[in-house]
């Protein structure tokens, strides 16, 4: 999930947790080498001393995609060996596109804001170990370890966690005072669904206010699942687990919340990020009391109007258990030795302390370097500005990103299933089963 990206709501506004370093670049000839300096016709020596020009693909804009072209600026003029172009697109899922049809055509960047288990086991990403021992200063046991680990496949490291994320909530502080309800208060589902049917306004029928607004896809509904005890796939692995009583009650609340009640709604659709900046907007213009969001969505957001606090749990379970996950980057196998290497002297600059501090700061993401927290700059930020600790108080007891077995076929299954129930207004049961049959036969498959 986002998790998040967004558009700057507060000039010189910046946020949040730590968040670790991004990533790579790099621009790939169609074979993927780089050709020698007899065959260009120039001097070896004034070939070498040529800086080594990467690209760098990332699906981030608004706020932080003008914080990512700083940072890229800013390690462009702070030496001469190597030259980061970056290249937007407009969300995650684009980077990946464009990434597979550049792998198929031999014309790839050196590195990329994606990652993809299966593609690592079919050698499209190269494995950063040999670069990771070469670099003394790249201190290891710096990390977050779960952030570390989740770029780990079969146990090489292939990709490194560019920041950390979990999805939060932001709400009115208006709105929660007008109504009388406390915020401390707010520590389960049912409760906030009682707040959010309290502080909703209704016209003719039609509500002019909402409650609530969770933030559309299957991210914001599988952290509810999973806090209401529920798992996706069996101890053994062998089954998918999506259609237990544990995700039919908590998703069929959400279609009632959204379609029977209609204190909540989503924004689906559009370009990009587009539906993830109508629903900040709904908050921001006092259309919505609040929403479920990305911990980088606090470098767009006015803390003046609005605050945090995690998500909650449901009644008799306990806290919740919202997934923490690092987004991640890694070097693509086509590119040159040297663009490798180029693209990993980016990585590490990004990762310095000061860098990733700055880089919470300003965006709101979690951390993935632990000194950045001792940082002077971030800690004097902190002070000021305490929502911060939300996304790192919350990542303390959340759950793992699943690791899908398939490919992403049982993940693909739960997001037509969150579709049907967010927007077609199907309820979970049959949503969730028809889900799990269809991931179920794709975890079958392989398993044979």
């Amino acid at each position: 999930m986002k998790q998040g990206l967004k558009r700057s709501w507060k000039s010189g506004m910046s946020m949040l947790l730590a968040a670790s370093f991004t990533l790579l670049a790099a621009c790939g000839s169609s074979t993927g080498e780089t050709p020698s300096a007899a065959a260009s016709g120039t001097p070896a020596a004034a070939e070498s001393s040529k800086p080594v020009e990467i690209e760098f693909w990332y699906g981030l804009g608004g706020n932080l995609g003008d914080n990512m072209k700083a940072k890229i600026d800013a390690f462009n003029v702070s030496q001469d060996e190597v030259i980061v172009k970056g290249i937007a697109q407009a969300d995650y899922t684009e980077t990946e596109q464009k990434l597979q049809a550049a792998i198929a055509s031999n014309n790839v960047p050196a590195a990329v804001l994606s990652s993809n288990i299966d593609w690592a086991r079919k050698g499209y990403y190269a494995s950063l170990d040999d670069l990771i021992a070469a670099d003394a200063n790249f201190k290891a046991e710096d990390f977050v370890q779960t952030f570390l680990d989740q770029g780990k496949v079969d146990g090489k490291q292939y990709f490194l966690p560019m920041y950390g994320t979990t999805q939060v909530m932001y709400y009115r502080k208006d709105a929660l005072e007008a109504a009388g309800i406390d915020p401390a208060s707010l520590t389960t589902w049912e409760a906030l669904a009682d707040a959010a049917a309290k502080m909703t306004k209704k016209e003719g029928g039609k509500t002019t206010f909402y409650g609530w607004e969770p933030m559309w896809g299957e991210g914001n509904m599988i952290d509810a699942a999973l806090s209401r005890g529920g798992s996706v796939l069996s101890e053994d692995g062998k089954t998918v687990t999506i259609d237990s009583p544990e995700w039919i009650e908590t998703w069929e609340h959400f279609r009632k919340w959204i379609h029977e009640d209609q204190i909540m709604r989503i924004h689906s659709g559009g370009q990009g990020w587009e539906y993830w900046y109508k629903t900040i907007d709904d908050v921001m213009k006092n259309k919505a009391a609040g929403y479920t969001g990305s911990s980088g969505d606090q470098g767009d957001l006015d803390f003046g109007i609005v605050a945090a606090m995690e998500q909650p749990g449901w009644e008799g379970v306990g806290e919740g258990k919202p997934v923490a996950s690092a987004i991640q980057a890694g070097i693509v196998a086509k590119a040159s030795p040297e663009q490798q290497q180029a693209a990993f002297k980016w990585f590490t600059y990004f990762m310095q302390t000061e860098n990733t501090a700055d880089w919470s700061m300003k965006t709101g993401y979690i951390a993935v370097r632990q000194s950045a927290l001792d940082d002077p700059a971030f800690k004097a930020f902190s002070e000021k500005n305490p929502q911060i600790s939300v996304p790192l108080q919350q990542a303390s007891h959340a759950s793992v990103p699943f690791q899908d077995p398939t490919g992403g076929k049982i993940t693909d299954a739960l997001k037509v299933a969150a579709d049907q129930v967010q927007i077609n207004n199907v309820p979970a049961e049959q949503a969730l089963k028809e889900a799990q049959a269809k991931a179920q036969s794709e975890l079958d498959r392989i398993s044979k």
